[in-house]
């Protein structure tokens, strides 16, 4: 089975992730090595994830944007979601998934500003 992947882009000190497929489980682990290895090669110090796309998640996939956080952490980058729709964060918090070290913004330009320490 061909997976599609999920594109990555660097923004200067940013990598952009933008989901614009339904989530899998098997997509969001290749997006977690994707983007480790990308962490590694670029020494990017910020990543932001678009999910305006998403309109729903399981326990797994938000678990996974966690884990996603933490392991931009090691790789000295902050995390920030960015377009999460209402039903996506109800869901999140009715999973009890609270998505700790990971930023969230209503828009990709607000989680720029975070990034760049304008808010």
């Amino acid at each position: 089975m061909s997976l599609e992947q999920v594109p990555i882009l660097k923004i200067g000190q940013t990598l952009f992730v933008s989901i614009q497929i339904d989530l899998q489980d098997e997509s969001v682990l290749r997006l977690q090595d994707d983007l480790s290895n990308e962490l590694a090669v670029t020494g990017a110090h910020g990543v932001i994830i678009d999910i305006t796309a998403v309109e729903i998640v399981d326990s797994f996939i938000g678990r996974m944007l966690s884990t996603i956080g933490s392991i931009s952490r090691l790789f000295d980058a902050e995390t920030v979601i960015v377009g999460m729709r209402p039903a996506v964060a109800i869901t999140l918090t009715e999973l009890g998934l609270s998505l700790s070290g990971v930023r969230t913004a209503l828009n990709a330009e607000k989680g720029l500003e975070i990034l760049n320490g304008k808010t």
